[in-house]
């Protein structure tokens, strides 16, 4: 975390300080929800599950290392009380956004965001410091640790968000607000929730009108519903796909026998053969997305060319290929 004293967080939090000795003491850790994570110098998160309530563990957690919890009541532990935890969390973790002076980067869509924002991390990570959402950690609980975990030496944020409903995005965007902006597709998941999919586009796109004018969205080209997104934002554009339009675009698409897939990648600054570690031909779209945001980002082509070489999907359960001894191929994409 970028170092924020107790009594910011509080003031930040709108909450008190109660059994605080140093207001002053620093919180140089991220938040955390799970008691198993806590490292020296991070925040503990009292929430309050189906099961399992957080402020039975304040105790521990200060012992643990945390300096401090963040709880709706009082505990015997230093805390920051506050009204509501979860609310809190955001509004900390957006005071930590406000002084960071790297770069911003929201990605969604309806699938591939977590395989992509894998890929991504590993081109962004040779050209700076990098702090990305963990596993899938895309909702108003992961959303704010993620966040919180930024550093004054880290150069690129990068931000899965999620949406179950109209207005979720918005809400994350207000804890950070992206420069850059990623949408990867418009699908049918979660229509139960949405209705249909051009109320699912109207939450996706709630990125893409976050953008500040000087900012880029990076837009599939290939989906109509993303492309129009074009429409609500005076950001830059740029789009990315197989159709001969797109900025960014894959040719001479091969799956080698092993899943794996070939691809050129080109743009304007040139022509990249690119084999990738990772198995299935969507992750070739996905491998585009990432290289029209590192582009965005001004990450110089042979370096977004080395990071898809050398990507792999690090959050599991992704297109995770294993050959048994027998000679069977188990390819785990749950």
């Amino acid at each position: 975390m970028i170092p924020l004293s107790l009594q910011d967080a509080a003031l930040a939090a709108g909450g008190q300080l109660t059994g605080v000795d140093d207001p002053a003491r620093l919180i140089t850790g991220p938040l955390v929800f799970d008691s198993r994570d806590i490292t020296p110098g991070s925040l503990f998160c009292c929430l309050s599950g189906k099961s399992v309530d957080g402020h039975d563990f304040a105790r521990e957690a200060v012992k643990a290392g945390s300096v401090a919890v963040l709880a709706d009541r009082s505990v015997d532990a230093a805390a920051i009380v506050v009204p509501d935890v979860l609310g809190a969390m955001a509004q900390i973790a957006a005071r930590v956004a406000s002084l960071f002076t790297g770069t911003v980067i929201g990605l969604t869509g309806s699938a591939g965001k977590t395989s992509t924002k894998d890929l991504l991390k590993s081109i962004l990570e040779l050209d700076g410091p990098t702090v990305a959402t963990p596993r899938s950690f895309n909702n108003e609980i992961g959303f704010p640790v993620t966040v919180s975990g930024v550093k004054n030496s880290s150069r690129y944020l990068l931000l899965e968000m999620g949406a179950r409903g109209l207005g979720h995005i918005d809400t994350l965007c207000g804890i950070a607000r992206p420069t850059i902006a990623t949408v990867l597709g418009v699908g049918s998941a979660h229509i139960g929730e949405f209705g249909s999919r051009e109320v699912i586009a109207r939450a996706k796109a709630e990125i893409v009108r976050a953008l500040p004018a000087h900012g880029t969205a990076v837009l599939n080209g290939d989906d109509p519903l993303v492309a129009a997104m074009a429409g609500d934002t005076n950001a830059t554009v740029i789009t990315f796909g197989f159709g001969e339009g797109c900025d960014i675009r894959a040719e001479q698409v091969v799956v080698q026998h092993d899943g794996r897939p070939h691809f050129v990648l080109v743009h304007s600054a040139g022509r990249r053969h690119i084999d990738l570690r990772v198995h299935g031909r969507h992750n070739v779209l996905n491998a585009l997305a990432a290289a029209a945001t590192a582009i965005a980002a001004g990450v110089p082509t042979d370096r977004i060319a080395q990071g898809l070489r050398e990507a792999e999907i690090s959050s599991g359960g992704r297109m995770e290929v294993t050959t048994r001894a027998d000679g069977v191929t188990v390819i785990n994409d749950a």
